[in-house]
């Protein structure tokens, strides 16, 4: 029976952020090179962009159809257990009669283990700087999993990098539950730093742009000098290294879902 690793991700419509993707597609192609490789976008809204310019990626549900009756390993880019994965689980769950069998992987931030590796990669990418703030934008949940952006701003404190903030553009924390924090501290400057896959529109407009409410504007106006690094946590090899990582011990997984 043929195998096929099938990658899920929420996708991008930013072509210069599309990197950050690929590269953590490369390195699970590198650590499963024997297994044909699929691709699916969850977003429908970036996949009808997408088709707009000439590319079709297909959805999970299509992904799925296409794929029934062979044995499918499907790992997903996403960070946490929010929303999203959920909606993946339940969409593999629905059809895994349809396979011989059928194997779900885990998102970047599963366990205590990952986030300890991942504020690991930061603070080796991100080294401090004397009065700088390191903020890192996350997207956000309303799910519980969210619990997991104070969760890795703790980490990273106990690590020592107390100047590391972690906010969200579409829960909690929010900005202005961390700029006290800032503002406390002294720093008179601030990195800003996107903490989700690929660097595309939440990093580009509501972090980097030129708005009155983007971080950048409101952080200026506050009198702290900024800096944007637009660069997604997929472009960090111990990311990819971490996805990887996911990948091999889901094809050492003999039972289904």
């Amino acid at each position: 029976m043929p195998k096929t690793l099938l990658c899920v991700s929420f996708g991008t419509s930013v072509p210069e952020a599309r990197q950050s993707i690929t590269a953590v597609e490369s390195a699970l192609q590198h650590t499963a090179p024997e297994l044909p490789f699929v691709r699916a976008f969850t977003s429908p809204t970036i996949r009808r962009i997408l088709q707009a310019r000439g590319e079709t990626v297909q959805s999970l549900p299509q992904a799925l159809d296409a794929l029934a009756g062979q044995e499918v390993a499907v790992q997903p880019t996403h960070l946490l257990y929010g929303q999203e994965y959920d909606h993946i689980r339940s969409l593999v769950e629905a059809r895994r009669e349809q396979f011989a069998r059928i194997v779900l992987g885990k998102p970047l931030l599963a366990g205590p283990e990952d986030l300890r590796a991942l504020a690991a990669a930061l603070d080796e990418a991100y080294p401090p700087v004397p009065g700088e703030a390191l903020l890192l934008m996350g997207h956000g949940t309303v799910h519980f999993a969210g619990i997991v952006y104070p969760a890795l701003q703790a980490v990273l404190h106990m690590m020592g990098r107390t100047d590391v903030y972690v906010a969200t553009a579409e829960g909690w924390p929010e900005l202005e539950d961390v700029l006290p924090q800032l503002l406390r501290g002294g720093y008179e400057k601030a990195h800003l730093l996107s903490l989700m896959l690929v660097a595309g529109d939440h990093a580009r407009n509501d972090m980097a742009g030129e708005g009155p409410e983007s971080w950048k504007s409101r952080l200026q106006a506050k009198g702290i000098r900024v800096r944007c690094t637009l660069q997604g946590l997929g472009m960090l090899p111990t990311v990819q290294a971490m996805y990887a990582a996911h990948l091999r011990e889901l094809l050492g997984k003999e039972h289904e879902l």
